[in-house]
């Protein structure tokens, strides 16, 4: 109803008639006069009954609107061919522009449904069929996690990003959560998944003033897979919050040890970390220990590239390297004790990111750095 009011307020700064929209029953819902709105017109009804492109009645020109749920009617004052004119821009102009509110609503809460698995498999192809959604169509999933008062902002952004409301889907799984699933057009002008999600993000960032975490998914090859798509795309944004947090992209299929990690029990990682760390000894670590380790291992254990980029001696180096095995009885500088570092590091970051969550509601889990939360899986 407010779209179509906004529709005809535009209208009004160019057409220098009388125009406006009618229900199936002749209500006035929008007009270029807002006070029509509300009044009724008998027209309406012979109107949708009759199979002329336009129809004339009174001082009226009226032309049925299609592309919509609830049948609707625009009209413009005058039979002139000015005013025949206006009708059919109008009629093309909401036809291209309205969606009817409940028929999206519907379809969203269908497609939250297949994704939640709360849809029966079978009956998956038979509803999508009679909402018009298309089945064997292969789509991706990603999941984008903004800050709550930020949510709607981005929802709008999104929404102008992908507009094709027949193919893709826009819709929040809740106030931080936007889903937004596209179909996968081939074709060499065909985005791949990188690079829409770098769209997605770049466009946050620029247009919202805000910014995201994009969960991405691999591709579902028909609609009810989708739900699958969606748990991979759930545990990205997880997996890559805990393990990788200055990432701001996180693929399904780029989780490598992180994935593993996740879904070991508890219990095991607990029995790992404390095979490998004495009790203490991890926490015997400084914050400048830590950063060289860090720097360390990013440099693919070089250690001249690792001074260069700390700015201190190589003996420096050598000597906060020492201290750590001696401190861990680990050597870093052996490629068989440095892995065994970075799993252990990795385990003790998982452990923590669950204790965290315990200490928070329990069936969303928690975001470390933020406190915010992501869909459970």
């Amino acid at each position: 109803m407010e779209e179509l009011k906004k529709y005809m307020q535009e209208a009004a700064a160019f057409m220098d008639r009388t125009a406006g929209v009618l229900d199936h029953e002749g209500l006035v819902l929008a007009s270029t006069d807002v006070e029509l709105e509300g009044t009724e017109d008998s027209v309406a009804k012979a109107v949708l009954a009759s199979d002329k492109h336009i129809v004339f009645s009174g001082d009226r020109a009226y032309m049925k609107i299609d592309r919509t749920r609830n049948s609707l009617i625009c009209f413009v004052d005058g039979k002139d061919e000015q005013s025949q004119v206006y009708l059919e821009l109008l009629k093309r102009w909401i036809e291209s522009s309205y969606v009817d509110k409940d028929n999206v609503e519907e379809k969203e809460t269908f497609i939250k449904n297949v994704l939640l698995e709360n849809e029966l498999p079978g009956d998956v192809p038979l509803k999508a069929r009679d909402l018009k959604i298309a089945y064997p169509v292969p789509r991706q999933i990603y999941i984008v996690r903004v800050n709550p008062g930020k949510s709607a902002d981005v929802l709008t952004v999104l929404e102008h990003l992908f507009p094709d409301w027949e193919r893709d889907f826009v819709f929040p799984m809740d106030e931080e959560n936007i889903v937004v699933m596209l179909e996968i057009h081939s074709g060499d002008k065909s985005r791949t998944a990188s690079e829409e999600s770098s769209l997605i993000l770049d466009t946050i960032n620029t247009e919202a003033k805000t910014h995201a975490y994009i969960g991405v998914s691999m591709p579902a090859e028909t609609l009810k897979d989708t739900a699958k798509s969606y748990r991979e795309a759930s545990m990205a944004l997880i997996v890559g919050q805990i393990f990788d947090e200055e990432s701001s992209i996180m693929r399904y299929d780029r989780l490598g040890l992180g994935r593993l990690i996740y879904q070991l029990p508890k219990t095991l990682c607990e029995l790992f970390l404390s095979e490998v760390f004495e009790e203490g000894a991890y926490e015997a670590l400084d914050d400048e220990t830590l950063l060289t380790i860090q720097k360390f291992f990013e440099n693919n254990l070089n250690g001249s590239e690792t001074s260069r980029q700390l700015f201190v001696h190589r003996n420096t180096l050598v000597y906060r390297l020492d201290k750590v095995e001696k401190i861990t009885g680990l050597d870093l500088r052996n490629f068989d004790d440095a892995v065994l570092f970075k799993l252990a590091q990795m385990v003790r970051k998982y452990l923590e990111y669950q204790d965290a969550g315990n200490k928070t509601a329990g069936s969303v889990r928690g975001d470390r750095k933020s406190g915010s939360s992501i869909p459970v899986i």
